[in-house]
């Protein structure tokens, strides 16, 4: 009866390795996603009636929008061919007045962005463009490192 017990346990045993070791293996990939998140490239082909508006600026690059939905946007920033982020620009006045904003679009080419994360920055004199008090807010397909690492520089 105890060679019986041994050899269940020693089993057992093995199982619970084989069970730990194959986890561990499958989770790898998982768990350096979560270590080294990866972007996926979007590339920038401007869609219709969309034009440049201002050059590049660090941290966002190039801005792009319709003429005819400014100052809110969106306003695409763009930086080495690849989108970057969509943006909007709501009055600070606006929003002490109570405006409303509904179906906002986070939309390219009619596809849904891959929303990775937003900034939300009150320009209390606001900035070249757009000199009231108002609200920048990008949102990024980008990680956040990827973002800040924009200079500008050719």
């Amino acid at each position: 009866m105890y060679a019986a017990l041994s050899r269940i346990a020693r089993r057992s045993w093995q199982f619970v390795a084989g069970v730990t070791i194959g986890g561990a293996l499958m989770a790898q990939p998982t768990w350096a996603s979560f270590q080294q998140p990866t972007t996926i490239p979007i590339a920038w082909v401007p869609p219709p009636g969309i034009v440049q508006i201002s050059p590049c600026v660090p941290t966002m690059g190039e801005h792009w929008a319709n003429p005819a939905t400014l100052p809110m946007g969106p306003i695409y920033t763009v930086d080495a061919g690849r989108l970057i982020s969509i943006e909007y620009m709501p009055a600070q006045a606006d929003f002490a007045e109570g405006k409303s904003w509904n179906d906002l679009a986070f939309t390219y080419w009619g596809q849904p962005l891959p929303i990775r994360h937003a900034d939300i920055d009150f320009l209390h004199q606001g900035h070249e463009g757009y000199e009231i008090p108002h609200y920048d807010m990008h949102f990024h397909v980008v990680g956040h490192a990827e973002d800040r690492a924009i200079t500008c520089r050719s």
